[in-house]
């Protein structure tokens, strides 16, 4: 088993631990309680591949976000920003464990993620991704790496992150107040006020409060220029829109729950969780411009609110835990993104300007920008049983549900366009997608544990699991201005509103089983070895074009081997942990014709790699921790444009049933990549250190800390073609630094983040597909427009805090 706890001890910075940690655990630093394994049990003696973040290493760290947290857990890659183009930013990560990503470039509904993210017991992964948590009065942060199928389903895949928050404590009235004060190099000030309150009700019941509000300051400019429509002649300029720092971020929001114990063996656990953040500007630099510059023609911004209403209810059935765990999470997401780079090109390299005209027959602007709303509603309930721990067969079992809608709306606009071009019932939309998509899964899982001897345990795990997913409504042009796509390719009348009509209408289903089998030997209370054969999936789905077919499911096999030390005493641990994944049927995303996302089923790949955790505290006050991950991860079978059974790319595809393969242009097949080529967005090496040394000054205890991380290059795309037009991802560290005085409820602390203010580069990505914005020719005047998405630049802040 791998995992460490990245922090000196398993307290919280509130005066009273939480009431749910085990007496021995609240005693001992060298102990951090996790709860993984749908159970309470030292982060040493769970045989998970796992890092516990505590809620002292988040402060120390000053931990506000994904982000924050990511560049802690050795085995986790991210890519930030969805691929509209430049329009990336906060709440459009992709996450990522071991290697597991094909560089996938959906820009609206595509497959489900593949790690999911829990807030306590409750799914927060919605379609397109996780919510984006303001990180505070958090407990812990659990990253368990590897796939985490049978109890956590189908968005757990390649791994799991659970964020856990304190829970209401009836023992006593206390809570905490922070105010921070920060400036970005090369960019503006920020600012950050946050508290909360636990207030005993009763013997039996207490509430607890938390809010936050953040401005993080913006650091790109959008810098003035012109653009030139060669078809027109046409030329705008962002004049009313150029400006620096224009990427500013504002968060906020609160948390509220209330906890009640009905009698002994009952506890009723009901809260209430929403988060407003603004996203203004772009988040990534553009090639061919200055460090930290981009030039955008139309307004570029998202809004993204949400709310969650979530049920605990824990107690016992005879000598059986049992939980039930239930949410319902609303989400909607407001965005204005530019698209004037998918205008120009398509201009540029196939006179498309000379289609867009106005009323009177003038050529318009083909300038292009997008409106959307993203509307989400998700429903999760599960039920679960948990045996006593302390008998030599255990049992965790339960049922899951779950119900996921997404109500896509992308509205394309270009003004002033003719009425004919106008795709009926909008104000000026060259392309509409008005769709609802509906994810429905069921499953039954359990695992099974037994003490073979008094060193060795076997555990054996199962989940039954059925998923059934559909998608309705309309995608296209008007009949106006294409005779074969849009309204002129509907067969039935509008079942969305808001559409014109209803051109796909489509629904796939299927049921498996996936497993986890697992042997432990603990030889002695500070020694474990484990072995895991574990499997995770991720659900098919329903291409956007209806035109293509269902994507199927795809699978990872994971075979691994660890071991988990603790020496002298509890002052050094070390886990470490070798793997290999297997991947099948890897859903493939990218963008097709008209930038509209296509998924497919192609080729195959392994990952092999080995991950570390180090804890060291040579010295009362001083503590180091360090990890690191190596993932080799390369595709074993070629990688088709179409999948086939076979694998081999030079087969054509009949994929609208006229009995003849390859007759239209999305029927031919190709080799997008060879076998052997390498995965992209996952360095081959990840690590991060960290030393921090307390001492007392007099009546207050001081503190200096360093941290560092680094992520090694990445390609971006696992397709052959488009790795020049991205280019490499380059490797970057970033090394963060802080010092700090306590005095009694008082805390002051300097930080600067990026100290050394590198540029590493989490994403890169385009407007449209890379053989036309990318122009990999160099057939337009201006050439390919890539966005890189960068790291924050260097950060100075100013803490203070108090608690009560």
């Amino acid at each position: 088993m791998s995992g460490s706890a990245l922090a000196q001890d398993a307290t919280s910075t509130t005066p009273v631990p939480s009431p749910t940690a085990p007496a021995a655990a609240q005693d001992d630093p060298n102990t951090v309680i996790v709860t993984a394994t749908r159970r309470e049990e030292n982060l040493q003696d769970v045989p998970i591949a796992i890092t516990a973040i505590t809620t002292k290493t988040l402060d120390d760290l000053q931990v506000n976000q994904f982000e924050d947290y990511a560049k802690l857990v050795p085995s986790l890659s991210f890519r930030s920003g969805g691929s509209g183009g430049s329009a990336s930013g906060p709440g459009t990560t992709n996450v990522y464990f071991r290697g597991v990503a094909s560089g996938e470039n959906g820009n609206h509904s595509a497959s489900l993620p593949s790690v999911g993210t829990y807030l306590d017991e409750q799914p927060i992964t919605t379609i397109s991704g996780a919510l984006d948590v303001h990180v505070f009065d958090i407990a812990r942060i659990e990253a368990l790496a590897g796939p985490q199928g049978t109890l956590y389903g189908a968005s757990s895949q390649a791994g799991t992150v659970r964020i856990i928050t304190n829970k209401p404590d009836t023992r006593s009235t206390y809570g905490e107040a922070n105010l921070e004060l920060n400036k970005v190099a090369h960019g503006g000030w920020g600012y950050s006020g946050e508290a909360f309150v636990n207030s005993p009700l009763s013997d039996s019941a207490a509430i607890r409060a938390v809010g936050w509000y953040r401005r993080d300051a913006g650091y790109i400019d959008n810098i003035a220029g012109t653009l030139t429509f060669p078809t027109s002649g046409i030329t705008i300029d962002n004049d009313d829109l150029a400006e620096e720092d224009y990427n500013d971020v504002k968060t906020y929001g609160g948390r509220v729950a209330l906890r009640a114990e009905l009698n002994e063996n009952w506890t009723v656990t009901p809260s209430l969780m929403g988060q407003k953040q603004i996203a203004n500007g772009s988040f990534a630099e553009e090639r061919g411009l200055g460090e930290l510059e981009t030039m955008q023609f139309n307004p570029e911004r998202t809004d993204d609110r949400w709310l969650q209403a979530a049920l605990t209810i824990e107690g016992k059935l005879g000598n059986f835990d049992v939980t039930y765990a239930g949410s319902l999470l609303r989400r909607r997401v407001d965005s204005e993104v530019d698209y004037a780079d998918y205008g120009y090109f398509y201009d540029a390299l196939y006179g498309y300007g000379s289609y867009f005209y106005d009323n009177d027959d003038n050529l318009v602007s083909p300038n292009q920008y997008i409106q959307a709303i993203d509307r989400y509603r998700k429903m999760s309930q599960e039920l679960r049983f948990t045996s006593p721990s302390d008998k030599p067969i255990r049992l965790v079992g339960g049922l899951f549900y779950q119900r996921q809608k997404h109500n896509i709306r992308q509205d394309y606009i270009i003004d002033d366009i003719a009425d004919p071009l106008v795709v009926a019932g909008t104000e000026s939309d060259i392309w509409l997608t008005q769709q609802l998509r509906v994810d429905r899964d069921y499953a039954a899982f359990g695992e099974l544990t037994y003490d073979v001897t008094p060193t060795l345990s076997v555990t054996a795990g199962g989940r039954f699991y059925k998923y059934d997913n559909s998608l309705v409504g309309f995608f296209g042009y008007s009949d106006g201005y294409s005779s074969g796509t849009g309204v002129a390719a509907c067969f039935g009348p509008a079942r969305v509103e808001g559409s014109p009509c209803t051109n796909v209408d489509k629904r796939t289903k299927d049921s498996g089983f996936i497993h986890r089998l697992n042997a432990t030997w603990t030889p002695n209370a500070d020694t474990l070895f484990y072995a895991t054969w574990s499997r995770g999936f991720r659900p098919g789905g329903i291409n956007r074009r209806g035109t293509l077919p269902p994507y199927q499911p795809d699978y990872i096999t994971n075979y691994e081997a660890g071991t988990k030390l603790t020496l002298d005493g509890g002052r050094i641990r070390l886990n470490a942990a070798v793997y290999q994944l297997d991947w099948d049927d890897i859903q493939l995303s990218f963008l097709g014709a008209n930038g509209l996302t296509e998924i497919r089923n192609a080729g195959n790949a392994r990952i092999r790699g080995a991950e570390f955790d180090f804890y060291y505290r040579p010295m009362a006050g001083l503590t180091f921790n360090a990890g690191a991950a190596v993932n080799y991860g390369k595709l074993t079978k070629d990688f088709c444009k179409i999948a086939n059974d076979a694998f081999d790319c030079t087969i054509d595809a009949d994929l609208d049933g006229s009995g003849v393969a390859g007759d239209q242009d999305n029927e031919i097949n190709e080799t997008l990549a060879p076998a052997g080529t390498r995965l992209p967005m996952t360095a081959r090496f990840k690590g991060s250190a960290r030393a921090r040394y307390e001492w007392n000054v007099s009546d207050m205890k001081a503190h200096v800390q360093l941290a560092a991380s680094h992520e090694g290059s990445r390609t971006r795309d696992v397709r052959t073609f488009a790795q020049p037009i991205y280019g490499r991802m380059d490797a970057y560290t970033e090394v963060d630094a802080s010092t700090g005085l306590k005095f009694g409820p008082w805390t002051t602390e300097l930080y600067v983040k990026n100290l050394f203010d590198s540029r590493g580069v989490t994403s890169k990505a385009l407007q449209c597909a890379e053989g036309t914005c990318g122009d990999p020719d160099g057939v337009t005047a201006i050439g390919g427009k890539v966005y890189s998405t960068v790291i924050r630049p260097r950060t100075i802040g100013l803490r203070f805090g108090r608690t009560f």
